[in-house]
């Protein structure tokens, strides 16, 4: 392993249920974090056969934002806020959990009944410890709102945060980097020296960096400060995470992040009450899970 790479984390399956599973490298180990981001799913590219749509229920979140981000695919997006939005390839669409939020993600209707292509990454960040209680929110930027440029040939699509020279409309809290970055062949890309945490994750194609293999699906982990330069040997699909790290450990517990695991169990409770606001129309929801939180107890990610 090269000075530059400081960890790799291959990640693992994980089924999500209904047949659907996702590579998951976040939280993982020896890492639990990578700047605020403490959950990072990537799913397909596969089909959803007719039968099979994706139907995820009505659910809570504290303490977090979160991105689902398409290459390939659509979802129907509906929130406790009254927010209707249908998630479309290149799009951010970022909610901000904060005190409490219920959302649901589910095949459009318009796309029920026959396959679908789905292909994209599932992202949680813990918000900045004095903005763990903030009102919730949802913003939609369209992909064509995105800056989209080229760094030494490769191109760049910037989805989040600031970077070479340029800043991202969406507005986020914490300065959290992400970069969707698509390098041809004998191509070079130097990435951003000033984030303090960074990792890049290989979607499809070859590429090294300082020299050292990048694996597909593996998040490699860099060393901060240090100059990386990522060098495509076949057409390459990376994705670049980044930010500073956690401002103080956190606890994560299902669908809830928290500094204070009292708090996490006040999310419990009120979700058991039906203490949030729903989705309108959407009788259906996911329970709390049976495992209680003293028999299961909350990941604990500290700042690294």
């Amino acid at each position: 392993m090269s000075d530059a790479i400081q960890q790799r984390m291959p990640g693992h399956r994980h089924d999500v249920g209904g047949g659907f599973s996702v590579h998951r490298v976040l939280p993982g180990s020896p890492r639990r974090a990578i700047g605020p981001f403490v959950f990072i799913d990537y799913f397909g590219p596969t089909t959803l056969p007719p039968e099979r749509p994706m139907d995820v229920r009505p659910h809570p979140h504290i303490g977090l934002s979160t991105l689902t981000y398409l290459w390939q695919g659509r979802i129907h997006h509906r929130d406790g806020l009254g927010s209707d939005v249908r998630i479309e390839p290149g799009a951010v669409n970022w909610m901000t959990a904060g005190r409490g939020i219920v959302h649901s993600e589910r095949t459009a209707e318009a796309d029920r009944g026959k396959p679908l292509p789905i292909h994209g990454l599932q992202l949680w960040l813990a918000l900045p410890l004095d903005q763990e209680e903030v009102e919730p929110a949802f913003s939609h930027t369209p992909a064509d709102a995105l800056p989209s440029f080229t760094v030494n040939d490769a191109r760049i699509t910037l989805a989040a945060g600031s970077a070479w020279d340029r800043q991202s409309p969406v507005q986020t809290l914490g300065n959290p980097l992400l970069a969707d970055l698509r390098i041809p062949a004998g191509a070079r890309c130097t990435l951003p020296q000033d984030v303090e945490q960074r990792a890049l994750m290989v979607i499809d194609g070859e590429a090294t960096a300082n020299g050292e293999a990048l694996n597909a699906g593996e998040l490699a982990i860099f060393t901060p400060g240090e100059e990386i330069v990522v060098e495509a040997g076949a057409d390459c699909h990376a994705v670049l995470f980044g930010g500073p790290p956690l401002d103080a450990p956190r606890y994560l517990w299902w669908n809830f992040v928290s500094s204070r695991e009292a708090r996490i169990q006040q999310a419990c409770d009120e979700w058991q009450a039906k203490h949030y606001a729903m989705v309108e129309g959407d009788e259906e929801f996911i329970p709390l899970p049976t495992e209680t939180l003293a028999a299961r107890p909350p990941v604990l990610l500290k700042p690294e």
